[in-house]
């Protein structure tokens, strides 16, 4: 009886369960983030950045690792910095498109992420794409033409937040640091610009934090909403092949535009829908092709 085999089948089913789970959560995100509309888009992403940062230091101290926080170098800090910059602006535009009303704009952004990555790839790093990545790409510069005359000027929403995750996740292929230490570190390097900005926010009278138990409860629970499924992310991660955490990426933007259109109630005429259409078909190439790829060397190994 092949125990190992059934235990790493095992191991891979309950990373695929926990990565749809944090997938799932960040896709239920126009949810939560549309009860804390209250308080002004800089008010919420100050809350979130402070409140994670407090629960991710309290799990490192009750783990016994905050020693570890003092083992981080000056590259690594620089680099948790620039992902902190490009985090920060992240969560502030989504933020400010879900609590704006404009949800299915915020889905679009993480529909063309990966596209985006694959473009910063090839501006970075000089990468070669072969023709479905080409392919791939034309469909989603078409799409994005199609949209901006769609909505009569460019999907700045979508192309921020593409952009900005992009870019965090490029950073962190390459910080050396686990997701727990990662995230605190980042949220070290964001504090002080949060802490002014509530104080400053505090001062003029524009904060809602503080004022009732429901608001300030809700503000403080963006801490957990937000780590909690990073954390689910980054077991899955571990657990769980490159290819299926490309699939189940596509959950969370999926179920963003459900809620947009079915929920919010957000216009979508006939030429929004063929710019999506545009984007799904350039994901199912890049998909397709990444598929390919990641099974041909298992097929190679296998004995005869």
């Amino acid at each position: 009886m092949d125990t190992s085999g059934a235990r790493q089948r095992s191991i891979a089913g309950r990373g695929v369960a926990v990565g749809a789970g944090a997938y799932l959560i960040w896709g239920m995100f126009p949810a939560f983030f549309g009860l804390v509309d209250f308080a002004n888009p800089i008010e919420i992403l100050v809350q979130r950045i402070l409140w994670t940062l407090v629960l991710v230091l309290g799990l490192l101290l009750a783990a016994g690792r905050w020693g570890e926080l003092r083992t981080i170098d000056g590259r690594t800090w620089r680099l948790a910095a620039v992902a902190a910059a490009a985090i920060s602006i992240n969560w502030g535009t989504y933020v400010y498109g879900v609590t704006s009303g404009h949800v299915v704009e915020c889905a679009l952004g993480y529909f063309i992420n990966p596209l985006v990555t694959v473009l910063f790839g090839v501006v970075l790093f000089r990468e070669r794409l072969r023709w479905p990545q080409w392919v791939a790409l034309g469909l989603g510069a078409t799409a994005v033409l199609v949209l901006t005359v769609d909505y009569g000027k460019p999907p700045v929403i979508a192309l921020v937040l593409a952009c900005s995750f992009a870019t965090y996740g490029l950073v962190k292929k390459v910080i050396r640091l686990d997701p727990m230490r990662s995230v605190a570190a980042e949220g070290l390097v964001s504090a002080p610009f949060a802490l002014v900005a509530a104080i400053v926010l505090g001062w003029r009278g524009q904060a809602e934090f503080g004022h009732g138990a429901g608001h300030t409860a809700l503000l403080i629970a963006t801490g957990p909403v937000t780590l909690i499924p990073l954390l689910l992310f980054a077991f899955a991660a571990s657990r769980v092949a490159l290819s299926t955490m490309g699939l189940l990426q596509y959950l969370t933007p999926a179920l963003q535009l459900a809620w947009g259109v079915l929920v919010g109630h957000e216009p979508m005429p006939a030429s929004r829908w063929i710019g999506f259409a545009l984007i799904w078909t350039a994901l199912a190439v890049f998909t397709v092709d990444a598929l390919r790829r990641t099974r041909r060397p298992a097929r190679s190994v296998v004995p005869s």
